[in-house]
């Protein structure tokens, strides 16, 4: 097929996934401007950060994960004109991460003290624990916006949670700014004070979510009739089927890279805080790919509804190659730039913590040279779980996802970074080794399904 046919569809998935990756880069922006403000006041901070967040990564992605079965259930219906299956898994969908985001907040509460049996550096572990303590409450209000994120989606009305990530962020900067230093009569929390931002801006997110999707015309009758004694069970099974291998793909992943801190941690402060940084920007040009994922979930969601299989595979592959355009750009910007980019995060002019900051930001660039590496392997591997997603192929994936980041990626980390004298780039080999296992698997997946569907098609009915 020619390459023009791909391009045309690039117009409307641009529309579709600007929204998505503007709210998801607010997200990650935030976490960056988090690690930049605490990074002022020392590598120790930062690396408690570091590892504060990443217990709480790993009950968000559950959570993040599971919402994300909304969508192809909204989008498919929405496509049949069912209006009301669309609202039923709207309502069964906001009750679930509801109580979904309760739970993991009360896991992740009692999971705390287990930091001091990772083998972090106890300075950094100490600071930590209060900073995960309120950070963790906010992963309620956190999963229930992305119940209301999931279902605009579903709805292609991805503009509204970009709309409240820019609120929410700008109060948590301004926040930040006073709580973090003790600006004004406000007191000097440090780390403890980004957590508080964290709490306060994501309530405000949901809260404005709620508000102006409800406003909305086309929308408000999906707020009504919600009612308790009307959630049922076979609807409950129906998201759950799909929500928890869609979980637990991204508990795969983000468990691994989390484990790369833990690693990084073992080997010093400096290797952890590295991490951090590398991790940081890696994760905001990956959310390029992720806004790409859900246009892909969307718009293969709507052509499985449509019963139209070879537009689905054109869809689908003609956000494969966006995908592919953008993260070979964003390789090449860690390539050039990649002594330059740490140096962001950490105060050089610091002379107490020279040699700290110093030995941080080298190990960092060189983290840069693999991370751009994988930011094609990373970038294909969830776009296409997003295609597979909107066909509601969650159980396979679910397994690849698996066998490519715990038997293939997470052996390779712990072998050169603990064993060789790469150290924390051996760790970050691993997690490349990871990704394009996974991008390679999880395509070939995709290909044999869509040419399953096809062949059950006849020719006059494409």
């Amino acid at each position: 097929m020619r390459l023009s046919v791909y391009i045309k569809e690039s117009r409307y998935n641009i529309s579709l996934a600007y929204p998505v990756i503007l709210g998801m880069l607010g997200h990650t922006i935030t976490g960056i401007i988090d690690n930049i403000m605490v990074g002022q006041l020392g590598v120790a901070q930062l690396a408690a950060a570091s590892l504060g967040n990443s217990i709480i990564f790993m009950a968000m992605s559950i959570g993040i994960g599971f919402s994300t079965a909304i969508t192809p259930l909204v989008a498919e219906a929405d496509a049949a004109k069912d209006v009301s299956k669309v609202r039923s898994v709207f309502h069964h969908g906001i009750f679930m991460c509801t109580l979904l985001g309760l739970a993991l907040f009360i896991a992740v509460w009692l999971a705390r003290p287990s930091m001091f049996y990772m083998g972090q550096p106890q300075e950094v572990v100490q600071l930590a624990g209060p900073y995960t303590s309120l950070v963790a409450f906010s992963l309620v209000p956190m999963i229930m916006f992305q119940g209301y994120k999931q279902f605009a989606d579903g709805l292609a009305f991805t503009k509204y949670a970009m709309y409240a990530v820019v609120v929410a962020n700008i109060i948590n900067v301004i926040l930040n700014y006073f709580l973090i230093y003790g600006i004004g009569f406000f007191p000097e929390l440090g780390i403890v004070g980004a957590a508080v931002s964290t709490l306060v801006s994501r309530i405000v997110m949901l809260l404005y979510m709620h508000y102006i999707m409800s406003k909305n015309e086309k929308l408000i009758s999906y707020f009504t009739g919600f009612r308790i004694k009307e959630i049922k069970q076979s609807i409950l099974r129906r998201i759950t089927a799909l929500g928890v291998p869609s979980s637990m793909q991204m508990f795969f992943e983000i468990a691994l890279f989390n484990t790369a801190i833990w690693l990084s941690g073992s080997i010093g402060k400096n290797s952890q805080a590295a991490n951090q940084i590398a991790l940081s920007l890696a994760s905001l040009t990956f959310m390029f790919a992720v806004g790409l994922s859900v246009a892909a979930t969307i718009r293969v969601g709507n052509q499985k509804g449509l019963r139209d299989y070879n537009k689905l595979k054109v869809v689908a592959r003609s956000i494969f190659l966006l995908a592919v355009m953008i993260e070979i750009v964003f390789a090449l910007v860690f390539t050039v730039f990649h002594n330059q980019l740490p140096l962001i995060f950490l105060n050089l002019d610091d002379t107490l913590q020279f040699s700290d900051n110093t030995e941080a930001i080298s190990i960092a660039s060189t983290l840069l040279i693999v991370a751009a590496v994988f930011q094609l392997s990373d970038g294909i591997q969830v776009v296409v779980l997003g295609a597979l997603r909107g066909l509601q192929d969650v159980k396979i994936p679910t397994l690849i996802t698996f066998v490519a980041y715990w038997v293939i990626g997470f052996p390779i980390s712990y072998y050169l970074g603990l064993h060789t004298e790469l150290k924390a780039t051996g760790i970050w080999i691993g997690l490349l080794s990871g990704l394009t296992a996974a991008a390679l698997f999880l395509y070939l997946r995709f290909h044999y399904l869509t040419t399953r569907l096809l062949a059950k098609v006849p020719v006059h009915g494409a």
